[in-house]
């Protein structure tokens, strides 16, 4: 009798329609981990309780701060200069309108992933669209996302070493101890220990920004600009960019916030995902602001004369102490990438097995090889395309727009397909979000496009000389 009380209940408080149960689903998030109905077991990822590895550690407060580090990283070395590309008003409006899309996506993504708590990465969601090939193919483009980040990472940490040393020995082996500090960080296993050296390299980072900004606000004209005599700053509040200048810095403004597909596997290591939402949002709004301040004031006072990175722009002093105080900040985020690769890869190997969370030989060796792996993958790409802003611009458009708008949105249109049906407001959600997909879609095409072509003009023009070359491209020689 008490049973079928039960199952009365449960069916007068079943909802009406579609949009309905799932606005149900995600209110009841992560309170107890999500059982499945037939076995009773929890379908998270990571168990609690087991003997091994225990993942389930993270604060929703670590959370935002590793949220936080994956979008504010090198990318501001790189807007300042998009600034000078797109004007204020123009680069400003890019960067609010890109946090906004972006934390927005994010939280689809969360929300989407709590509903189904077995999907580890974007991959895994995509296979509710696109079955085991859709799966396998995002999980490609996931894996190769962070190898071009962490090759971008690798050539702004080598200029570093470049920079501190005065160019003291050749690029190339700067950019292979760069590697190696960087997998030896990604290498650590959970995101609760990545998580206090999180900390420590986005206060490093921050400060190394704050030093930089400070600087240049001091000097009587830019380092660049002509030492004597009158010069133009080249500040403007609306700039004319050509199609190509125009599409690769906005997509450079773009990916320095679209990091929220690497933020699934955390929640997977959250004690509470149901706090996902607050962490998503909370670092959207400061890392979006620190953008904005930043390179607002860096671009007034720098105008077109202007280094990429922008450390460069301050002169031989501020550079090496940016760079110094900044070094642990661009190992860790760079690491954060990297290590959210080689998760997805890890997780996808050993899935199921016992060697997921014990400490095998199985579980040790798979785990250092797949960072090794993914490791030398950035060095190589690193050393064929060693300019900053052409690698971020490749990244942004031929994955991060893909990761970060276009499937999000899908994933919210096959959540909320009865919207299509539906009222009025709900078919406007629909169509709002089909208009995300355009956009990402044009990012992709347009955004890979000026990228190439860039590429190669720099290859033409001398700007990259060949690949794994020796040459100073710090600035450090006159």
């Amino acid at each position: 009798m008490a049973l079928q009380s039960i199952s009365s209940v449960r069916e007068n408080r079943s909802p009406s329609n579609t949009e309905d149960k799932i606005a149900l689903d995600a209110s009841q998030y992560g309170e107890a981990p999500v059982k499945d109905e037939e076995t009773g077991e929890s379908r998270e990822i990571f168990q609690l309780g087991v003997d091994g590895v225990e993942f389930r550690t993270v604060s929703w407060q670590r959370a935002t701060i590793v949220f936080s580090k994956i979008n504010f990283a090198m990318s501001i070395l790189a807007i300042p200069g998009a600034l000078a590309e797109l004007g204020s008003v123009g680069g400003s409006l890019s960067i609010i309108g890109f946090t906004a899309l972006n934390t927005y996506t994010g939280c689809i993504l969360g929300d989407f992933r709590n509903k189904h708590p077995e999907c580890h990465m974007l991959a895994d969601m995509m296979g509710f669209l696109w079955g085991r090939i859709g799966r396998e193919l995002v999980g490609v483009q996931i894996v190769i996302a962070q190898i071009l980040v962490s090759a971008s990472g690798i050539v702004t940490t080598a200029i570093a070493f470049n920079a501190l040393s005065d160019h003291g020995t050749c690029m190339v082996v700067f950019a292979l101890v760069s590697a190696i500090l960087i997998t030896i960080c990604s290498s650590i296993r959970t995101f609760s220990r990545l998580g206090w050296l999180t900390w420590f390299g986005f206060v490093t980072f921050f400060l190394a920004v704050f030093i930089f900004t400070v600087a240049v606000t001091q000097q009587g004209r830019p380092v660049a600009a002509p030492s004597t005599g009158d010069f133009d700053l080249g500040w403007a509040p609306i700039a004319y960019p050509t199609f190509l200048v125009g599409m690769v810095n906005a997509v450079n403004i773009f990916v320095s916030t679209s990091g929220s597909s690497m933020f699934l596997p955390v929640i997977s290591e959250m004690r509470r995902p149901q706090d996902y939402r607050k962490a998503c949002i909370l670092s959207g709004f400061v890392v979006g602001a620190m953008y904005l301040t930043f390179s607002l004031v860096i671009y007034r006072w720098c105008g077109t004369w202007l280094s990429v990175p922008a450390f460069g722009s301050a002169g031989p002093l501020i550079k090496k102490i940016s760079y110094g105080i900044a070094m642990p900040g661009l190992i860790i985020g760079v690491g954060i990438y990297q290590h959210v690769a080689a998760k997805y890869v890890f997780v996808r190997f050993l899935r199921g097995s016992k060697h997921l969370q014990a400490n095998t030989l199985v579980h040790w060796s798979t785990w250092l090889g797949i960072n090794f792996g993914l490791g030398s993958a950035a060095f190589i790409v690193a050393e064929a395309v060693p300019i900053l802003n052409y690698l971020l611009g490749l990244a942004g458009a031929l994955c991060f727009a893909p990761l970060s708008l276009v499937f999000p949105a899908l994933l919210w249109m096959y959540d909320y397909r009865s919207c299509r049906s539906g009222t009025a407001v709900q078919r406007l959600r629909y169509v709002l979000h089909a208009v995300i997909v355009a956009i990402g879609l044009f990012i992709i095409v347009g955004g890979t496009y000026a990228a190439a072509i860039s590429i190669r003009d720099a290859f033409a023009s001398g700007d990259i000389a060949r690949v794994f070359d020796c040459g100073d491209n710090s600035g450090s020689i006159a």
